[in-house]
């Protein structure tokens, strides 16, 4: 419908001064033509738009406004009626000119004189009149040939604009390293007031069997900040009955550049309870009080085959992994509130985790990481270091009695890694281990080769008795089939974290291949394990995998076959178990389920869950569970409502069971800490102490500093951005906003949204400001604003003929690149909305490369203050043409 109003309108080219009450007796006259771009913020709508100069004003086209707006709104010639809606259907606008009528839903007006005129064009419609037709504010601002728009509430064509100026930011046509840009310096504090998370439950239940009831009250605190220049957390949780029965400490400073402890350069130092790092034949990576420092990259795997991944897993909360979209783990509440995934298989290439965590209130938390395992793994000529003393299973403060593990007890390691080329390293560690109650000393060496598309490593170890086991690790692409294998072999008497108590030897071969099916990857995963023990009893152990995900479904199926055999006796029965999990999402509903079968000796059900999810309004979800356990053959039945609020989540659920229990329940979970714009307490349903804040000061900056001074002034209602995340409000009238919900020591490019700027020659200084965020505390940034202009000009050939379809692209001082543009058919181009400041112009290197020239060019040097916001570079020719076609010819 909008194209309609542009034919019906030019069309009309008859026209008579003054034929109604409406036309004032004003006539057009060419000199005072108009042509204005309608802006509104930061975009520019449509192609322009014609008007005039007259008597009272400034009067624009009609079917022009309605082309650029793109409203369904018709012009029709022969009835001399304008029909249809604005920027909703119940909006209706009628204007009839035989009536002198304008009607806008129930609100009727007549035509006044100076409204409307006839033009050469159609109809010039005066800007206050249009204003009030179309419920906005057309303001012309013939200076910089403006038409601008402003209205109180979103408009359809703005919200269009957003969405794809957002989905231009998600997907940058170039890539940029953030170490290039600016980064913000955050000096460690000797006191910054911790953040808390918290989370408390009370609950009851009823065993109608036994004939008695129980009241449990359970509570857990993890606090995050920063105490003598270094970053300090800690965790209490309690029993059933509130009784204190855990506490961690931690004391730590991590520096992903590596600039601590001087020539040592540390990425991370800690003390308290700390992981330990493992080894790829020894050392398995354990918790526990003691002391580790290293300047391995934070987030380096432990090996280049495995991997481990350890957090925080409040009360009631659930943790699954995934990789490159495969479900390989899940692991529900635990009592010790970590969630552990240890020893995870990495293959070669690029391995992508993500963490899924579920909360009780509904909550959903997405924790990704990106682990590439390929030729240079280790720079050449660098060393990486760790070094570590821990009493494993033991707590810094001990509140109740710890639980015997077999390696339980001290235990140090020191170790080295050295790349001696881009495809070779070498590695060696010697650790002092307690195992099953013996202490070990242990010496390790390793080498790594990258072979082609695959990687070799084979290590030996020796301890202190002349025990001793080698190992060798294959890892290899093959298009897109991914192979892993492993053999160890060790002495009777040889001992450690990675060989099991008796095992000498063990086999591993297992293989990942990956299909298209339509828009879908299907994994499809094969291992199988063989064990040898100097008792005799070997273990064959055979799984598979297969995940299926697109869109909104997940599914993985998984099958284990266990064999054992002894030589002094029959063989017991293998056993066959499959499980299925599965994941989907129907509009605002969410199932997640898993069941376990055993097939053999004897087919059985075992176990299934269902869980169900949906959302009630924006702060509302239901939550309904179903289990059943074919052991206890016990069947329960829970439901669940959560309410999401500014301060803090609440959970109530209630649970019954076919054999007679009952339970329920409140969960309350929240966050404490200081609020980063006033130093007051805030109350937040976000995880401030777990994951890492931004506070974030916008400014116009005069003198162009890139510091503010008292007299330059905030901005407010500005959003802005932290890599994909956007701010869930505004700055305030102070210019500060404050983004929350970061990952910690993971750089972001904090920045401003340049779409919810209100002034088209207003822009950001910069791209942002790279902040590697710490847990529990706000880092504080300043992203000043600046007065922005234009730079045009034409690109031509030699000869003088312009050129079109060549990229450009606007370098900054620093010569990184501004923006791009691309000129038009006969050579023009144009760089809106640039900050002022100095900028050097070249042609992109594919460009020049398909037109065989240089990309250096000739052009002025190009200054934006306020004496030339508009800089015409006028004809800038193409360097190295002649050349090259000399070249050619001779």
């Amino acid at each position: 419908m909008p194209g309609f109003a542009q034919n019906e309108s030019a069309a009309e080219a008859s026209f008579t001064i003054g034929s109604d009450s409406a036309s004032n007796g004003w006539q057009a006259n060419d000199d005072d033509f108009l042509l204005l771009d309608i802006r509104s913020g930061q975009f520019r709508l449509g192609d322009g738009v014609r008007g005039y100069v007259t008597d009272r004003g400034v009067c624009v086209d009609f079917a022009d406004v309605i082309m650029a707006l793109d409203i369904p709104v018709r012009l029709d010639k022969k009835s001399r009626r304008a029909t249809g809606w604005i920027f909703a259907e119940e909006e209706n606008l009628t204007v009839d000119r035989d009536q002198n009528i304008v009607q806008n839903m129930n609100k009727r007006q007549s035509l006044a004189p100076g409204d409307l005129y006839d033009t050469p064009e159609g109809w010039c419609v005066d800007s206050r009149a249009l204003s009030n037709w179309l419920g906005v504010t057309l303001t012309p601002d013939l200076s910089n040939a403006l038409l601008l728009l402003t209205s109180e509430r979103k408009l359809p064509f703005q919200r269009a604009a957003e969405r794809k100026a957002r989905a231009a930011r998600i997907r940058p046509v170039k890539a940029f390293d953030l170490a290039d840009l600016p980064q913000a310096d955050q000096p460690y504090s000797v006191w910054e007031t911790p953040s808390v998370d918290a989370v408390l439950s009370v609950g009851g239940l009823r065993d109608q069997a036994q004939g008695r009831g129980q009241f449990d009250v359970r509570y857990e605190l993890f606090a995050s900040g920063e105490i003598g220049k270094a970053s300090v957390d800690a965790r209490l949780a309690s029993d059933n009955e509130g009784v204190p029965n855990s506490l961690r400490v931690r004391a730590y400073r991590a520096d992903p550049r590596g600039d601590m402890l001087g020539p040592l350069k540390a990425t991370q130092v800690a003390v308290g309870d700390v992981a330990t790092i493992s080894t790829p034949l020894v050392a398995q990576s354990v918790i526990g009080r003691g002391a580790l420092v290293t300047n391995r990259p934070l987030q380096r795997p432990d090996t280049f085959d495995r991997t481990s991944f350890r957090g925080s897993l409040p009360v009631g909360w659930d943790a699954e992994l995934y990789r490159n979209g495969q479900l390989l783990a899940f692991t529900e509440n635990r009592a010790d509130g970590r969630y552990e995934f240890i020893d995870v298989p990495l293959l070669f290439g690029v391995n992508d985790f993500e963490i899924v965590l579920y909360g009780p209130q509904g909550q959903v938390r997405r924790e990704k990481l990106s682990l590439p395992v390929g030729q240079d793994s280790i720079p050449p000529g660098d060393t990486y270091y760790w070094a570590g003393a821990t009493q494993a299973g033991r707590d810094l403060i001990t509140l109740r009695d710890p639980v015997e593990v077999p390696t339980q007890g001290w235990r140090g390691t020191l170790g080295l890694e050295h790349g001696l080329d881009k495809r070779t390293s070498l590695g060696a560690a010697f650790h002092s281990l307690n195992i099953f109650g013996r202490r070990s000393n242990i010496f390790e060496l390793s080498g790594r080769r990258a072979v082609g598309q695959a990687l070799i490593e084979i290590s030996g170890a020796y301890d202190a008795d002349g025990n001793h086991a080698v190992r060798g690790q294959f890892l290899g692409q093959f298009g897109q089939s991914f192979v892993r294998a492993e053999s160890i072999w060790g002495n009777d008497g040889f001992r450690s974290d990675q060989l099991q108590e008796n095992v000498t030897r063990r086999q591993r071969l297992s293989l990942t291949h990956f299909f298209r099916s339509g828009d879908a990857t299907i994994p499809i995963e094969v291992e199988a394990v063989h064990r040898s023990r100097n008792t005799g009893n070997d273990t064959l152990e055979a799984s598979g995998r297969f995940s299926y995900a697109v869109r909104n479904l997940s599914l993985t199926s998984e099958v284990q076959w266990v064999r054992n055999t002894s030589r002094f006796g029959p063989d017991p029965d293998g056993l066959l178990d499959t499980a299925l999990r599965a994941n989907i999402r129907l509009g605002k509903f969410r199932l997640r389920g898993e069941s376990r079968f055993r097939l053999s000796p004897e087919s059985r059900f075992q176990s299934a869950t269902i869980v169900g999810e949906w959302r009630q309004g924006r702060r509302s979800n239901w939550r309904a569970e179903l289990g059943f356990d074919a052991q206890l053959d016990r069947t329960r039945l829970g439901i669940g409502y959560i309410r999401q609020f500014d301060k803090f989540s609440l959970n109530t659920s209630v649970e019954a069971a076919s054999d007679g229990s009952f339970a329920a329940g409140i969960n309350l979970a929240f966050s404490l800490g200081p609020d980063p714009r006033n130093g007051q307490l805030r109350f937040s349903n976000e995880r401030l102490a777990t994951n890492g804040q931004v506070m974030a000061t916008v400014f116009r900056d005069i003198n162009a500093d890139g510091i503010r001074q008292h007299d330059e002034p905030l901005e407010a209602d500005v959003e802005l951005t932290a890599g994909r995340t956007v701010a869930l409000t505004p700055t305030d009238a102070n210019g500060r906003s404050v983004i929350d919900g970061l990952q910690p020591f993971q750089p972001v490019l904090v920045g401003v949204d340049a779409g919810s700027l209100p002034d088209p020659y207003l822009q950001p200084a910069g791209a942002g400001i790279v902040v590697t965020p710490r847990p529990g505390v706000a880092a504080r940034v300043e992203l000043p604003l600046v007065a922005a202009g234009e730079i045009d000009g034409t690109l031509v050939r030699p000869s003088g003929t312009g050129i079109g379809g060549v990229k450009l692209e606007l370098l900054d001082v620093e010569g990184r690149i501004h923006t791009s543009t691309e000129t038009e058919f006969d050579g023009f181009f144009l760089f809106d909305r640039v900050p002022y400041g100095r900028y050097t112009l070249r042609v992109e290197k594919l460009s020049a490369d398909a037109i065989e020239a240089d990309q250096l060019l000739k052009a002025p040097a190009i200054v934006l203050d306020d004496a030339e916001p508009l800089v015409n570079l006028g004809a800038i020719r193409i360097q190295g043409w002649r050349r090259r076609i000399a070249e050619a010819q001779d």
